[in-house]
C-alpha cells in the first residue's frame, strides 16, 4: 500500500484552489423576492415521502431567509419525467412534509412558470414559502433554454442555490438563472462544500474509496477518476461480478455488464500499476432470486453455482472490510454493498455502516441517496465522524476535481 498519491493532483483541482463561494451572507434579502434551487428529488411511497433527509437539509437556509424577511420562492425538480406533467411526480407530498418540518404553511403551485405563478408571487408578504412544481415537467429546465430562464428568473430578485445534488448539472435552474440574477450559495450548499474540501485538499491517510452500488455503467469512470487519489478500493454490490467474470470467475445468475469487461481489465492494470489496492469480495451471500425472506447460501465468491446470484456480501467480506475501515483515516463510500431494500440482502451493508460508526479515527464522506438511505435504515445515525452528502454524482464529481458548471457561475470574482 502506498502513502502518497501516484502523482500530484493537478492544479486545477477544485480542493487545491479553494471553492470561494457568494453565500447568504453576501445578500441583503429583506423584502426581496428570492429564488432558492432546492433538492427535493425525495422518495415517495403510496403518495408520501418515504426518506426527507434532502428536505430536512433544506430547513436551515429556508429559517434564516424567514428569519431576515425574504420572500421564498422553491423549486425543484422530482425523479425523470419525460419533459411533461406526470401526476405521480408532483411535489404535492413534499410541500406536506416540508410544512411540517417548518412549522409552516407552504403554499404548492401547479406550475413554475407564467402569469398565474407570478400573480401568486405579487401577493406574497415577507417570510412566506412558497413551493414551485416539479422542473423537470418543463423541457427548457434540463436544456437550459434562455426563454425558460427568463421566465424561470423574473419570478425572483435574487437567486440562492442550495441544491449540491445537482451542482454538476448545467440547467435552467442551476446556472442559467444564477446567470441572470445576483446569486449565492445557501448554507446546505455552504457546508457540502467544506466538508467535500477536507477530503480532497488533503485527506488523512490511508484514504479508501468504498464503492457498491448496482450499476457499473455508473461507477467505472469514477473509480478511474479516483484512481490517483485514493490508497485502495474496497468494491461490494452488484458492480463486482463484472470484476469476477473480468478475472475469469463464474457469476452464476448475477446482474453482469459484459461491455464493460474491458474497462474493468484496464482499471484492475492501472491499479495495479500504481500500487492502488483493489479488495474484492471473498463470499457472497446468494439466493435463486431477488425475494424477501428467501433461502439463501454463503458461498465463496470464486464458486457461485450457475443457479445462483449474488445478493451481498458475505461474513468474511465484512470482516475483511471491517479491518480496512478500521485502518482508514479517510473514507469515501458510494453505493451499497448488496441489495438492502430486501431482506435479508442489507446485512453486509448494515453491518459495514455500524462498523464506520465505531471506528471514530476514520473520518467518512457517505455520498449518494442509495447509501444514505441504506445508512438509515441500518439504524446508525450520523456520527461526528461522518458526512453524509445529499449528492451522488455531484459528490464524486466534485472529489475527482471535476469542475461544476452550478459552482462556478457562484464564485467570488
Amino acid at each position: 500500500m502506498r502513502s502518497h498519491p501516484a502523482q500530484p493532483l493537478p492544479r486545477n483541482i477544485w480542493g487545491a484552489q479553494h471553492v470561494m463561494l457568494r453565500t447568504l451572507r453576501d445578500l441583503q434579502v429583506e423584502q426581496k423576492r428570492v429564488l432558492v434551487r432546492v433538492d427535493f428529488n425525495v422518495p415517495l411511497h403510496h403518495g408520501r415521502v418515504a426518506d426527507d433527509s434532502r428536505i430536512e437539509a433544506a430547513i436551515p437556509t429556508i429559517r434564516e431567509l424567514m428569519k431576515r424577511r425574504a420572500k421564498i420562492i422553491l423549486c425543484s425538480h422530482l425523479g425523470r419525467p419525460k419533459d411533461e406533467p406526470a401526476d405521480e411526480l408532483r411535489l404535492t407530498p413534499v410541500a406536506e412534509r416540508l410544512a411540517q418540518l417548518l412549522k409552516h404553511p407552504v403554499k404548492k403551485l401547479d406550475a413554475c412558470i407564467g402569469p398565474g405563478v407570478e400573480s401568486e408571487i405579487q401577493a406574497m408578504r415577507p417570510g412566506d414559502v412558497l413551493l414551485l412544481e416539479n422542473l423537470r415537467f418543463y423541457p427548457g429546465e434540463k436544456k437550459n433554454d434562455p426563454q425558460f430562464v427568463s421566465a424561470l428568473a423574473q419570478l425572483g430578485d435574487l437567486y440562492v442555490d442550495d441544491a449540491f445534488g445537482v451542482v454538476h448539472r448545467a440547467h435552467a435552474s442551476t446556472v442559467g438563472v444564477a446567470e441572470k440574477l445576483p446569486s449565492a450559495a445557501g448554507l446546505h450548499l455552504e457546508s457540502e462544500i467544506n466538508a467535500l474540501d477536507k477530503v480532497l485538499k488533503n485527506p488523512s491517510r490511508p484514504y479508501w474509496a468504498m464503492v457498491g452500488g448496482a450499476k457499473l455503467s455508473d461507477k467505472i469512470g469514477v473509480l478511474v477518476d479516483l484512481l490517483p487519489h485514493v490508497n485502495g478500493f474496497m468494491l461490494g454490490g452488484g458492480i463486482v461480478f463484472t470484476f469476477f467474470k473480468a478475472l475469469g470467475k463464474s457469476v452464476g445468475t448475477s446482474i453482469l455488464d459484459e461491455s464493460l469487461l474491458s474497462a474493468t481489465r484496464e482499471f484492475l492494470a492501472a491499479a495495479k500499476r500504481q500500487g492502488v489496492e483493489v479488495i474484492l469480495p471473498v463470499d457472497m451471500v446468494v439466493a435463486p432470486k431477488l425475494e424477501p425472506k428467501i433461502r439463501t447460501r454463503i458461498v465463496s465468491a470464486d464458486a457461485i453455482p450457475n443457479d445462483q446470484q449474488g445478493l451481498d456480501i458475505g461474513p468474511e467480506t465484512v470482516k475483511l472490510f471491517q479491518e480496512k475501515i478500521q485502518q482508514a483515516k479517510t473514507l469515501l463510500w458510494s453505493g451499497p454493498l448488496g441489495a438492502f431494500e430486501t431482506p435479508p440482502f442489507g446485512t453486509g451493508t448494515f453491518q459495514v455502516a455500524h462498523a464506520i460508526a465505531d471506528s471514530p479515527s476514520t473520518f467518512a464522506l457517505i455520498g449518494g441517496g442509495d447509501t444514505a438511505s441504506a445508512l438509515k435504515n441500518s439504524g446508525v445515525t450520523e456520527a461526528k465522524n461522518m458526512h453524509i452528502s445529499t449528492g451522488g454524482g455531484a459528490t464524486l464529481e466534485y472529489l475527482t476535481g471535476k469542475k461544476l458548471p452550478a459552482l462556478e457561475v457562484l464564485q467570488k470574482e
